[in-house]
């Protein structure tokens, strides 16, 4: 009971993003709760994760074999390609794609790609576009590295090159990276070539983990197919 009221007392002080979801003034209110009710919905949210990543992966299994035949086909190379990336509190993680480029950077030096980038292979193109290509981050959602839902994970060298810049740039490592999130269905997915850009989306990240809930992380995924998938920025 005590567990009960602990909840029901943080949610009645929390502006939940899914109000203004589809707004881009969203109001910033600290989730801070702690305790035996952090604990219940860091678990919820987990088990929510693994059900819909378990689920996804056998529904669009013969999806993922027809795109590792024409991956196969199109190019010389693995079909999926690791690269490491920043996770919850900044710990590293082999993040799964599949592979799109004729080249496999996981170094220090990582270039974004940009339109027309010659290292895009012919089906890697409709890869990104269309965002089949992150698929196979449903493993890392079992693996536990990464949430349906939250920040996107950036290169570990995009980091280093970002973390200088921007104040409290780390925060966003507050919650598991996710497939999809808040910035990307509002546009803010693909190249960051300024600050000012990643400035951006750095907001939009911490805007979603200050008024996280289940139910708004249900509409952004409801939401990806249409402000996510086939969007302007991605190539």
């Amino acid at each position: 009971m005590a567990c009960c009221a602990e909840l029901i007392q943080r949610q009645a002080k929390i502006v939940s993003i899914e109000d203004q979801l589809f707004k881009h003034e969203v109001p910033v209110t600290k989730n801070c709760g702690t305790g035996n009710a952090r604990n219940f919905r860091n678990f919820a949210k987990s088990c929510t994760d693994k059900l819909i990543a378990t689920s996804a992966l056998i529904i669009l299994l013969p999806l993922l074999l027809l795109v590792s035949i024409a991956i196969k086909l199109d190019s010389k190379g693995p079909i999926i390609f690791k690269q490491k990336r920043n996770g919850l509190n900044n710990q590293v993680f082999n993040i799964w794609k599949f592979r799109t480029m004729s080249v496999m950077e996981n170094g220090t030096d990582v270039a974004q790609a940009k339109k027309g980038d010659s290292r895009i292979t012919r089906t890697g193109n409709f890869l990104r576009k269309s965002s089949i290509d992150e698929l196979p981050q449903l493993v890392n959602v079992l693996f536990g590295d990464m949430s349906i839902v939250g920040p996107r994970p950036h290169p570990v060298a995009l980091n280093d090159q970002f973390r200088p810049l921007i104040e409290d740039y780390d925060k966003r490592c507050a919650m598991k990276p996710g497939l999809t999130g808040w910035a990307q269905i509002n546009g803010y997915r693909g190249p960051t070539d300024t600050v000012e850009q990643m400035q951006t989306r750095i907001e939009y990240d911490m805007e979603y983990i200050e008024t996280w809930t289940l139910r708004g992380d249900l509409k952004i995924m409801l939401a990806t197919p249409y402000h996510g998938l086939f969007n302007k920025n991605a190539f």
